[in-house]
């Protein structure tokens, strides 16, 4: 019984990991929201305001690539006003990217969107469900295989 639970729980996350859903999902959530955010750049944009500030070379290994394309994306942003670079002050040679106000407005609007399309996916479920799921997946990624 344990073995099938794990390996349902496996296969659930196999699915919510793959790349292409990731990527369906960021194109849905980022439609209306101009030309420099899109799936490419939406990974940049959500882990710089759950980081802060930190350098390309830091937030690629978050965002799943490498740092020069973490800065191609981050040039597309810089010049929407969305990230602005600045001076790394532990590291004179090296600059940190950081959101801009627009670029946490933007951010809200996209937490919002999520937030939105997840309570859509959820409104069939009894009463009550959605609020369990929501806490046992809180504990599940707080005190799981992943920390």
């Amino acid at each position: 019984m344990e073995k099938e639970v794990g390996h349902e729980i496996a296969d659930a996350l196999g699915i919510l990991l793959r790349r292409t859903t990731r990527t369906q999902l960021h194109g849905k959530l980022t439609e209306g929201m101009g030309e420099a955010v899109d799936e490419l750049t939406y990974p940049v944009l959500s882990t710089l305001a759950r980081t802060g500030p930190c350098s390309a070379a830091d937030l690629a290994p978050e965002v799943g690539l490498d740092r020069s394309g973490v800065t191609r994306r981050a040039s597309r942003l810089e010049d929407a006003g969305l990230i602005r670079r600045e001076p790394d002050p532990a590291d004179r040679r090296a600059h940190l990217l950081v959101l801009t106000e627009q670029g946490r407005l933007t951010v809200d609007e996209l937490r919002a969107r999520l937030a939105a399309h997840i309570m859509a996916s959820l409104s069939s479920w009894p009463p009550g469900e959605a609020q369990d799921f929501a806490r046992h997946l809180r504990r599940f990624a707080l005190d799981g295989p992943f920390t």
